[in-house]
């Protein structure tokens, strides 16, 4: 299942061509965007099927009730712009519109977490995950490369009802072999097998949560890795079972520790297997401008930094 060649791709190019291969198939697909099309990689679809895209502008409001009439008329939406925009600044038209109603609308979200970069803190959604957790009836999902990417996008199309996917805006090392990889929405995955900690990750993070789990095992720390890219319905079995074993959970996400997948994942283990925890994503804070790779070091987030957490975590009595 794990992939042999760690090649690096662009998760937003492949979103767009999943997209015109899905819309080659399925008339009824539908893309709008809020004029960051050659952003989100939605130009592709663009360029295949005018007819098809609906370049609403920046107005994303606009974008999520147009979104909502079209799935309402029978067609599927994939709406798209970056995650901080397609959330915090339509929250209503998504909650009393599109999931109130439980139209077929799919939210790809580009440019999530703290790896937006330069463009800083008004760019930077650290709050997203949790904004679509809590609202009824919104499937929420984090893919962690590329093969992850399209599957999750051919999901969505054959799957009814409100979806928000946060596509990494990185460039990622492709973990998941195209030919054994099946995305499961109603499963957590374990990737690597330990006795001694639980480490639960997905998206962009989940490279650094695989490499760090290398780096515990030479010094004789073997670590059980979860991959959840389905925050919500949030599936507790596999969790269940890693932590009844390991006693000691670590969560590692590109968001706020706050309303995301630490959060689910503490909500799940109180009700079915109550066990310490760690989060590591960023605190109650505002991201900054600077290079990627330097504020996932800053934040606490590439393997050395989180390897270096979870050290100091065991050794807490």
């Amino acid at each position: 299942m794990l992939s042999k060649i760690e090649e690096i791709k662009s998760p937003r190019n492949v979103y767009g061509e999943t997209l015109v291969e899905l819309g080659e198939k399925n008339h009824n697909i539908v893309v709008l965007d809020a004029d960051l099309s050659c952003s989100t990689q939605t130009c592709k679809f663009a360029q295949k099927f005018p007819e098809r895209f609906f370049n609403c502008g920046i107005a994303e409001q606009d974008m999520m009730g147009t979104a909502a009439g079209l799935a309402y008329g029978g067609k599927i939406a994939f709406a798209s712009s970056f995650a901080m925009f397609a959330t915090a600044r339509c929250l209503d038209q998504i909650r009393n519109t599109i999931c109130y109603s439980k139209l077929n609308v799919k939210i790809v979200a580009t440019h999530g977490g703290i790896t937006v970069g330069e463009d800083g803190a008004s760019h930077q959604a650290l709050e997203d995950i949790s904004y679509m957790r809590s609202i009824p009836d919104m499937k929420v999902i984090i893919p962690a490369d590329c093969t992850e990417v399209k599957q999750v996008i051919k999901y969505a199309a054959e799957t009814s009802g409100p979806m928000y996917i946060r596509v990494p805006r990185t460039n990622l090392k492709t973990i998941f072999d195209p030919e054994e990889y099946k995305f499961n929405p109603i499963a957590g995955l374990k990737l690597r097998d330990g006795k001694d900690i639980t480490i639960v990750s997905n998206g962009e993070t989940l490279i650094e949560v695989l490499n760090t789990a290398e780096k515990l095992h030479e010094v004789g720390i073997e670590a059980d890795v979860l991959h959840y890219p389905v925050v919500k319905p949030f599936h507790h079995l596999a969790l269940k079972e890693s932590a009844a074993k390991t006693r000691k959970v670590v969560v590692v996400e590109n968001h706020s520790i706050i309303g995301g997948l630490g959060s689910a994942v503490c909500e799940s283990l109180c009700q079915h297997m109550p066990t310490k925890v760690y989060r590591i994503g960023t605190e109650d804070t505002f991201g900054q401008s600077g290079e990627q790779r330097q504020l996932m070091e800053f934040y606490g987030l590439t393997s050395t930094k989180i390897y270096e957490k979870i050290i100091k975590f065991m050794d807490v009595r």
